[in-house]
């Protein structure tokens, strides 16, 4: 390498945006800024005189940047082209020469496992950097990943315990594993057999790095920008025309995301932003050298102005006292009046003298009336009976039910169908359950296991949460279901392999059973094997991730008949309740 391509190098990397993790610069990047003229990527360059001299002209006082000479110089075969780059182009990852993420046709971030590969992490306290699967496909390659996919592997459960699935009925609530943004594409025609979807909540990744149980939520801004985007313009189509959609998220994300619920659900259909004070803090997160953050922000957008909302009040009973016990004893021996002349002084004090009841807020457990703490500050002072002991874990969510009842009892009424496609451990769908709503949860992480493990618990009447409060006992029914993988398989076995042996043994069982990018050539790769085992594992991993055909993650709907897959009567009967007239 010449001393100006290493002049060149060393100095585009005092920019972090041009960099990855491994500290590589990120040519794509460096061109977008270029042709935006980037102030930061132009004082970089003007910096060195013999970079100066070579991609600025003068023209009077002023310098013009030549950003086509500057491209094409970034574009030059050997610039940026390390050996890494050289094997995928020379096994066919790329097409005319040029990365999907060069191509001017390139119209979707597609973020493999919501940009999150859980590396073997099995406890959040173990979390460690992971690595991002993250491909960007060309238009001309999205054909068939939105097709509605084949459900399989059913099964219903009610209070006599788990049951094979005969027939679907639209009065059926649904718990499905899957990639969500592929699941809400299959879920067009269920939703609208049934009016459409009066609710959605989601609780995303906040795109920072401590969100809760195994999401890895450290996105780059634009692809977080861009999942969010793919998702809530299916999240609009679901819903019914008096619809409406809560999304839970905190400061990292919450403005950026205001402007893009504009963007797709209209800036007049923005309701209000709710804000939600977790509850007292203490310990070392009050010890950080700013104001101490103590809330999330819930975004409420409707379909339609004719959105549907029931206005809740806090009655007075349920008001938070005024003055304690102690508080009121205190003033009766500080001030000389007969205590017996007013027998029921604190009564009085707490509730006589407040209005029957106090409209809700925006602003949510912030005032001396409501009381709504997270999850994790109640427990930690042993207020509250809401903490999960599933599969060997005690979690300790965020969100209570009370902070689901307080939506759901909001926005639907008893039978309205409740959605969300970011299910975790279900907090949303035990709360519609209890309140006798219609719900459908969406989860694609090995958790999903717990939440169905939690319903079940709730339908034989478990008593956390807002059980207590309405005296549940019990009772109803779900159905689970999953998207029946095909080379999603696959990169379940790639991001579970631990050593070099299991990524050979997976490599021998892809191009004989699993469906391979069509321009991939499997004689040269075979060819260069040597050269793939010098890879680190991670990098191994990622090129047989790019490797896989995208569009054939799931089986779709279309080769429900295909030998290959091999599905019996059963499960095909039951895509046909699911899908209706639209059943292949």
């Amino acid at each position: 390498m010449s001393n100006f391509y290493e002049k060149l190098i060393n100095i585009l990397k005092e920019e972090d945006n041009f960099i990855d993790e491994n500290n590589d610069l990120i040519k794509n990047e460096i061109i977008n800024s270029s042709l935006k003229g980037d102030r930061k990527l132009i004082q970089l360059l003007v910096k060195d005189e013999q970079i100066k001299k070579l991609f600025f002209s003068k023209v009077d006082e002023y310098l013009i940047f030549d950003f086509n000479k500057f491209i094409n110089y970034m574009d030059q075969k050997d610039f940026l082209d390390n050996s890494f780059t050289k094997f995928k182009n020379r096994i066919g990852l790329n097409i005319d020469n040029k990365f999907l993420n060069e191509r001017g046709e390139v119209s979707l971030v597609w973020p493999y496992k919501d940009c999150v590969l859980e590396g073997g992490m099995t406890k959040e306290d173990k979390k460690r950097n992971e690595i991002f699967f993250n491909e960007t496909l060309a238009q001309d390659e999205i054909d068939r990943l939105f097709d509605k996919k084949v459900l399989t592997n059913f099964k219903r459960y009610d209070t006599t315990g788990e049951h094979e699935v005969l027939e679907l009925k639209e009065s059926d609530n649904l718990i499905i594993k899957g990639n969500n943004l592929l699941a809400l594409h299959s879920l067009k025609e269920w939703v609208k057999k049934q009016g459409g979807v009066k609710l959605i909540y989601i609780d995303p990744p906040y795109n920072t790095e401590n969100d809760g149980f195994r999401y890895n939520d450290r996105f780059n801004h634009s692809t977080w920008l861009t999942f969010m985007k793919n998702r809530l313009e299916l999240a609009r189509e679901l819903l019914s025309d008096d619809g409406t959609i809560y999304i839970n998220i905190d400061y990292n994300e919450a403005h950026y995301l205001k402007v893009l619920m504009d963007e797709v659900f209209g800036r007049d259909n923005f309701i209000t932003q709710i804000i939600w004070r977790m509850g007292f803090l203490s310990g070392y997160k009050t010890k950080a050298k700013k104001y101490i953050r103590n809330y999330d922000t819930i975004l409420f957008y409707s379909k339609t102005k004719n959105y549907f909302f029931n206005k809740l009040y806090i009655p007075n009973e349920d008001f938070a006292p005024l003055l304690t016990n102690s508080e009121i004893e205190k003033a009766f021996k500080n001030f000389s009046f007969d205590k017996n002349l007013v027998p029921d002084f604190a009564e009085f004090i707490n509730h006589t003298n407040r209005g029957e009841r106090y409209p809700l807020e925006d602003t949510w457990n912030c005032n001396k009336w409501d009381r709504l703490n997270s999850i994790a500050i109640d427990s930690s002072v042993s207020r509250v009976d809401e903490t999960m002991e599933l599969g060997g874990e005690n979690f300790k969510g965020q969100k209570p039910e009370s902070l689901l009842q307080r939506i759901i009892l909001s926005s639907t009424n008893e039978n309205d169908l409740v959605l969300d496609f970011h299910l975790g451990t279900g907090t949303t769908v035990a709360t519609a359950h209890k309140l006798n709503r219609k719900y459908i949860g969406i989860e694609q992480m090995e958790y999903i296991d717990l939440t169905v493990e939690r319903m079940k618990n709730v339908i034989v009447g478990e008593q956390g949460g807002i059980s207590k409060l309405l005296n549940w006992e019990g009772g109803g029914s779900f159905v689970y279901c999953e998207l029946m993988e095909f080379n999603e398989e696959a990169m379940n076995f790639i991001q579970k392999s631990k050593n070099n042996e299991e990524i050979m043994e997976i490599w021998e069982s892809m191009y004989k059973r699993y469906f391979l990018n069509y321009n991939l050539e499997i004689n040269k790769f075979n060819e260069n094997l040597d050269e793939f085992k010098s890879w680190s594992l991670d990098e191994q991993k990622k090129i047989l991730c790019e490797m896989l055909n995208k569009n054939q993650l799931y089986v779709n709907l279309s080769e429900i008949n295909d030998s290959q897959v091999n599905i019996n009567e059963n499960v095909k009967k039951l895509n046909k309740s699911f899908y209706g007239d639209y059943y292949v």
